[in-house]
């Protein structure tokens, strides 16, 4: 049966809301989540009826669509799914779903070649694979980077929509260094993807004036607070991370040119696929090449030089030198540890 765009985004939303477990959604809630979702993604402000969202939680409850969600109501007000780990997004895609893929994949496809469209080629090939894969039950003749245990993406588009609407939020957080979660209401400024994982860049409100990242994956929970939005009036968000490898910096750090050497045999590995865009040739030498890039200092570029191994020497500036020495010399005595206690 056909089902509308505005039915999809409903019963998408529903979905979201009823998988954070970490609050309990009236009926009441479910509409004005709705509502609040039809409003950004289609500019109707109408608002969505009592009887439209009970007759989308006994479609998502059927088999109409394929879903069979468990939706039940506990203390006889609050909504919830009996199964914690259920998702209308694991089942597998209908025919409903697939005639949108299909359209949505040839709308993109007329702006591949654009110039201000380049990020769209890998989005239509990924959907043109799975289009594929699907009609045809054969395998995916693209495989792509993923990590299939990736955390914290749930929180992407309630961040993303708290920083378009400029509110606050309250996050209870859990750095791997911390014992225990702290809580705290926080203004998001920018998400930031690195190597699968995802990061928001904001400000601390009980730490004023402190711009700090977190990452998505150490998130417990995240609400709306009355707190006012605190606006972000000193950085530039376009240019942030264009001087820096991975997500680690502070406002305000300077960068610096960091020059190594790589032997022959690596080199035109790093020239076709540059450490970063500020990357230079700087001399041809007889074992290899020199280059520089200029950056600022931080664990993921330590990280990054540090896994050429004995294909890469570091030549400046000096005190990244000297740290990249020390984490060899402790490399170097785990491993005579270990050989003495080899099984």
């Amino acid at each position: 049966m056909p089902v509308n765009r505005n039915a999809l985004i409903r019963y998408r939303i529903i979905d979201q809301c009823l998988q954070n477990r970490f609050k309990k959604w009236t009926l009441d809630d479910l509409i004005e989540a709705c509502s609040d979702a039809i409003y950004e993604y289609q500019g109707i402000d109408t608002g969505v009826s009592r009887r439209t969202v009970q007759s989308d939680i006994e479609m998502m409850r059927s088999n109409k669509l394929g879903y069979e969600a468990p939706i039940v109501v506990v203390d006889k007000k609050y909504y919830t799914y009996s199964d914690k780990n259920y998702s209308i997004t694991n089942i597998p895609l209908n025919q409903q779903d697939m005639q949108v893929l299909s359209e949505v994949s040839g709308l993109l496809k007329q702006f591949k070649g654009f110039n201000h469209f380049t990020d769209l080629n890998e989005m239509v090939s990924k959907l043109e694979d799975k289009i594929y894969s699907q009609n045809t039950q054969n395998t995916p003749v693209i495989d792509f980077e993923k990590n299939e245990h990736l955390k914290g993406l749930e929180w992407i588009e309630v961040i993303r929509k708290a920083i378009v609407s400029k509110k606050t939020v309250c996050i209870t957080y859990q750095s791997f260094k911390a014992r225990e979660a702290s809580t705290f209401c926080f203004s998001g400024y920018l998400l930031k993807e690195y190597r699968n994982r995802w990061f928001v860049l904001g400000m601390q409100h009980r730490r004023n004036g402190h711009v700090m990242n977190l990452a998505l994956d150490r998130i417990q929970t995240i609400t709306e607070h009355e707190e006012p939005y605190r606006e972000n009036r000193t950085l530039d968000l376009a240019t942030y991370y264009n001087d820096c490898i991975g997500v680690t910096k502070t406002p305000g750090q300077r960068d610096c040119e960091v020059v190594f050497w790589i032997d022959a045999a690596n080199a035109p590995y790093v020239i076709t696929k540059p450490l970063h865009p500020t990357q230079k040739l700087l001399s041809n030498e007889a074992d290899g090449k020199i280059f520089s890039i200029k950056v600022v200092l931080n664990f993921e570029l330590e990280r990054e030089l540090l896994g050429f191994g004995a294909k890469m020497r570091v030549l400046g500036p000096r005190i990244l030198v000297k740290q990249l020495k020390k984490q060899l010399a402790k490399t170097l005595e785990l491993y005579e540890v270990k050989e003495k206690t080899s099984f």
